[in-house]
């Protein structure tokens, strides 16, 4: 990885669509090797791209490796990968789909070329993300990035790939201690989380810049932080703080709307100001905390901070820090703000109900059961 102890470098990819095709670019630019970690790969027009990309890059004679979570990806067959692996590359499923152990995935993006050029988001392979997220596609975002953070990518990857390769041992590699970690470098820390650990760097790193925090912006998929959080960003709000969160006004996801929702009466009434993306499905992951910016594929919900191995990235170089903050006020403009009044009148017996439920659903049931399952591995 000599290559790769170049100065950094991070340039933000401000939708899905700049993402998709940037990284196609790279694919077929890459020199060396390619890996590709991702949680959904669609046979789509946008997963056929890609696969043809990879397969491309393999007959030029690369190293190509992929690594696909298995329930994420559920409609995609095996044959999809048949003649990407005739051709040379290696491709290898997360977790098979079993009773015993569905509920922990792999829910990081990751694609790193030549060790050197590496991408993470929210982003998954799949035409959804294909727009700009106003007139057409999902609205999501990540980061480019290179230098000594895109080596530390590399590694992340090939622990996951290496895990993934015996299905009867796999669990008992994920159990090991480089699975879950904290990175630094100068510009950014690369946080890497994993599910049944009592050290868990995303809540750490979170918790900690939220200790002092007055500025707080949220853009967040999906969105159930633990109550710790909650009571942060209560805390900076009341104190003349400002905590702006955006979430979206619809989502692929019902269930998580409604659990968001529940919480909504609390955090108006502390002062934070919310706000539903309107256009498009949200599925950006961005949090601002004063300097500092947090991004890639981990939602600011229980699945993210308990049960799923997740990455964000922790960047502390200011040009960017403040190109997000001009990302988040333009996404702003696409949004409705929720107020106290109106979204108590808004708000009806069957509506709380069902906001209740899905709390409960998705904070107490699926964390219960996960872990359950966590327990009968070791």
């Amino acid at each position: 990885m000599s290559d790769a102890k170049r100065d950094s470098f991070f340039c933000w990819m401000r939708t899905g669509g700049q993402a998709l095709a940037e990284m196609l670019a790279a694919i077929s630019a890459a020199k060396t090797s390619v890996r590709l970690e991702t949680y959904i790969f669609n046979a789509d027009p946008v997963g056929e791209k890609f696969r043809e990309a990879l397969i491309n890059a393999c007959q030029r004679g690369l190293r190509v490796q992929v690594l696909v979570d298995a329930i994420g990806s559920i409609t995609l067959s095996d044959n999809f990968w048949t003649t990407f692996q005739t051709s040379g590359g290696q491709f290898r499923w997360f977790n098979r789909v079993t009773f015993a152990r569905f509920g922990l995935r792999d829910h990081r993006k990751i694609l790193v070329c030549d060790e050197t050029t590496a991408f993470i988001g929210g982003f998954n392979i799949a035409k959804e993300y294909d727009g700009d997220g106003v007139t057409e596609g999902w609205r999501d975002l990540g980061l480019k990035i290179g230098g000594p953070l895109a080596a530390h990518l590399t590694l992340a990857f090939d622990e996951m790939f290496a895990s993934a390769q015996q299905k009867q041992k796999l669990f008992a590699r994920l159990r090991k201690p480089r699975q879950d970690r904290l990175v630094e470098e100068k510009d950014a820390d690369l946080l890497l989380s994993a599910p049944g650990r009592r050290f868990n760097p995303l809540k750490k790193a979170l918790r900690h810049d939220l200790r002092r925090a007055q500025t707080v912006q949220i853009m967040s998929a999906y969105f159930l932080p633990t109550w710790r959080i909650r009571r942060d960003l209560h805390r900076i709000a009341q104190q003349g703080g400002k905590v702006q969160l955006i979430f979206p006004g619809r989502s692929d996801v019902a269930l998580s709307v409604l659990a968001a929702r529940s919480l909504y009466r609390r955090m108006l009434r502390a002062g934070i100001e919310i706000y539903e993306y309107q256009p498009q499905i949200l599925h950006a992951k961005m949090i601002l905390i004063d300097n500092v910016v947090y991004a890639g594929s981990a939602n600011l919900d229980t699945r993210s901070l308990h049960l799923n191995y997740e990455l964000l990235v922790r960047l502390k170089e200011w040009d960017r820090v403040v190109e997000a903050r001009e990302i988040f006020t333009n996404d702003l403009a696409h949004c409705r703000k929720i107020e106290l009044e109106s979204w108590r009148k808004e708000r009806n017996l069957w509506s709380r109900m069902k906001g209740r439920w899905a709390y409960f659903i998705l904070a107490r049931l699926d964390p219960y059961i996960s872990r359950r399952q966590w327990k009968w591995m070791r």
